[in-house]
């Protein structure tokens, strides 16, 4: 295995409160504390694996603001060897495909690529398709939405749950996979890596570094449009039930109510 490069994101924190911009409705990425996103996490862990058993090298590939630098370093600290981070303000507003353009037309300048893993979809879009529209793009095959895979030299196969039962999938290198949060539980960074995550290289691109034009990316250009957005309620006191020896009776008519049962 010569290189493997795994596809991060740097997202808002599940446990903070996640809101759009009130200009163009794009996400707010200052409203909420920034955290590694956890799958991919689980798509590093899968990468060191790989590389432990099999020798090579782990290349971390994010785009993103400058924050998304604590997102990279925490998969430095896992024990990846290097990384690039897409920097340029003009994606900001990038939609799915102008997105998974851009990555594919930084995976191009790296040397030795062979594999390349990504987690099957981000916390905050939750689109599912980035790895896919990638593989499209650079015209390799495709196994997306794994919890289980194995390379075998140049072979890969992959198991993928659904709710028809499980798909058993192969393909040959160079290919893009996709994991799920089935595929392992990722290690803890240890203070040897995260000391020797800081002297490890983030190579930091432009767009015009990696040969994307300006009218490709961005919210003016993008295929798709957010046109307006409408707060969730605010949180209301639940409805309270006194026992009276009827509170089952209450419970199934409330159920009942509000169509559960």
């Amino acid at each position: 295995m010569t290189n493997i490069v795994v596809l991060i994101k740097q997202v808002p924190d599940t446990w903070s409160e996640r809101k759009l911009s009130d200009s163009d409705f794009t996400l707010d990425r200052e409203a909420a504390d920034a955290v590694l996103d956890e799958i991919n996490e689980r798509a590093v862990e899968e990468a060191l694996q790989i590389k432990e058993a099999s020798g090579g090298e782990v290349t971390i590939l994010t785009a993103g603001p400058a924050r998304a630098t604590d997102a990279i370093r925490k998969a430095l600290s896992m024990g990846a060897d290097k990384a690039i981070h897409i920097e340029d303000d003009q994606l900001h507003g990038s939609d799915a495909v102008q997105t998974a353009y851009v990555l594919a037309r930084a995976l191009g300048t790296v040397e030795g690529v062979e594999l390349v893993i990504a987690g099957n979809e981000a916390t905050d879009g939750r689109v599912g398709a980035i790895p896919a529209m990638i593989a499209e793009y650079l015209e390799l095959p495709h196994l997306t939405h794994l919890r289980k895979l194995t390379v075998d030299g140049d072979n890969l196969t992959g198991e993928r749950e659904t709710d028809e039962g499980i798909f058993h999938l192969e393909s040959s290198l160079p290919a893009i996979v996709s994991v799920t949060e089935k595929i392992n539980e990722p290690r803890f960074p240890s203070f040897k890596g995260i000391m020797a995550a800081k002297k490890k290289e983030v190579q930091k691109v432009s767009l015009a570094d990696i040969g994307v034009e300006p009218e490709d990316v961005g919210l003016g250009n993008a295929t798709t449009e957010v046109t307006g957005v409408t707060p969730k309620p605010p949180k209301t006191a639940g409805e309270k039930v006194t026992d009276e020896g009827d509170g089952g009776v209450k419970l199934a008519e409330y159920l009942v109510a509000q169509k559960i049962i």
